[in-house]
């Protein structure tokens, strides 16, 4: 490794540390929430008058769940006498209030507490359509981010057994559908998604605040939408399972529910009122790095283009994108956020023989093999903003024009088996951060210099 390469390196992960941390969940309620007067104010605008509210249910999922009840819960300093709530996370944090109910949801792959978290919502909120009378005192306030579509999860069909709908959300990850067309799929299943949650809530005042990890202007499909009105349709579902051939891939539990000439349409726009808020989103992300290279004395471009694409194309998009402005700049940096997909083959999915790694090692790695000599002094980082890239311990990975000869054979070999992360470990090209407590999508800087 050059001199040069060693310094790019250290830079490229200290953009994408800084960029974490300038975009933490507790800045983004410093930054946009306040609490004053009696009122909740978003941006110096107010969205609840507290003194109203009599009764608070709050309801938070997702994997940055629980930095937003705390964010929250310590801006509103006088609650109602009757508060109630319910958490599904990754982690009970230690100070979870009295009148909380905590469930360990489980991710990527749902768990017996993700069925059971979404049943005690459910409860909970149906248990205030009992006194309507009083609707007009009761708030319930959603706290949404990524990772819920797997967290909180509960069959329409109440035959489909827990290990039947693991089976099912197994195979929409490796499908290589995008995280839109997914969650499409997913909403016509949950009795949780597309709506329902919210809708389980009657006349009662509602307000979601969002930290997404979708695409800008999608959020109903963050989390799959449990708390905003579905635009898809059974016939949009209908089309992306055949297109994606997923039903014979599914369980036949499953298989049956989809092909049920009644599948129940998911709550469409107008249907309830719907407020939210996002708080938080990849396009923040972007900006900080954007922020943090210019401040290195880099050219900093944000492109996104690749949003979704197939990992294989996206890196061929972007290490081309970079050489172009290599050309035009001494020092330049490029910023990609979004996801990826990565569609895996049947027998790889199988659980006894699953590789290890995540999309972002994935790319990483494929990146590293069309890195040649004349790329010198070029770093590509690709990590999640939750700390977490698939089925690994790692966030990500790093790689240069260095790490691999061009067209290695055995980093190909990896690529094939879907064993990404033990390759770049034995590099010591992963990037291990833990868990983030946040969920931003995924950040990609490559760094190059001349």
């Amino acid at each position: 490794m050059t001199t040069m390469s060693a310094a790019l390196r250290e830079m490229a992960r200290s953009i994408f540390i800084q960029s974490l941390a300038d975009c933490s969940v507790e800045q983004a309620f410093a930054r946009r929430v306040r609490v004053g007067d009696s009122r909740l104010f978003i941006d110096d605008s107010e969205v609840i008058n507290l003194e109203r509210v009599k009764r608070l249910r709050i309801v938070a999922v997702g994997k940055a769940s629980a930095a937003m009840l705390g964010a929250l819960l310590s801006r509103l300093k006088v609650l109602p006498d009757d508060v109630a709530g319910v958490l599904i996370a990754g982690e009970e944090p230690a100070d979870l209030p009295l009148g909380f109910q905590f469930f360990g949801g489980g991710h990527p792959l749902p768990n017996e507490a993700s069925q059971a978290g979404a049943q005690a919502a459910l409860e909970m909120l149906r248990g205030l359509r009992k006194d309507e009378g009083d609707a007009a005192g009761t708030l319930c306030l959603f706290l949404i981010s990524g990772g819920g579509s797997a967290m909180m999860e509960l069959p329409l069909d109440p035959s489909i057994t827990l290990a039947e709908m693991r089976s099912f959300h197994r195979e929409l990850v490796h499908s290589g559908a995008s995280i839109a067309e997914i969650n499409c799929i997913r909403k016509h299943f949950s009795a949780v998604k597309g709506g329902r949650l919210a809708m389980a809530a009657g006349e009662v005042a509602t307000l979601s605040l969002l930290v997404s990890d979708v695409p800008p202007g999608h959020q109903d499909a963050l989390a799959s939408g449990p708390t905003l009105p579905d635009p898809s349709t059974v016939d949009q579902c209908r089309e992306i399972l055949a297109r994606y051939e997923l039903p014979s891939r599914f369980p036949a539990s499953v298989r049956r529910f989809f092909e049920r000439r009644d599948l129940p349409e998911t709550p469409k726009p107008g249907s309830f009122e719907a407020r939210a808020v996002t708080l938080l989103s990849s396009d923040q992300l972007a900006e900080v790095a954007r922020t943090r290279a210019e401040e290195l004395g880099f050219h900093a471009v944000i492109d996104n283009t690749c949003d979704d694409w197939d990992y294989q194309a996206a890196a061929e998009y972007l290490v081309d994108r970079v050489r172009s402005l290599r050309r035009a700049h001494p020092r330049a940096c490029l910023i990609s956020t979004g996801e990826l997909t990565v569609k895996l083959s049947s027998a790889a999915t199988d659980p006894g023989s699953i590789g290890l790694g995540g999309r972002n090692q994935h790319f990483g790695l494929y990146a590293a093999t069309l890195l040649a000599p004349s790329d010198a002094a070029t770093v590509v980082l690709s990590a999640g903003s939750d700390g977490i890239d698939g089925n690994s311990p790692a966030a990500g990975a790093m790689v240069d024009e260095g790490t691999l000869q061009y067209g290695d054979a055995a980093a190909r070999r990896s690529l094939q088996e879907f064993d990404s992360y033990r390759f770049l470990a034995q590099l010591g090209a992963t990037i291990v951060t833990g868990a983030t407590g946040n969920n931003l999508r995924d950040l990609r800087i490559l760094l190059t210099a001349r």
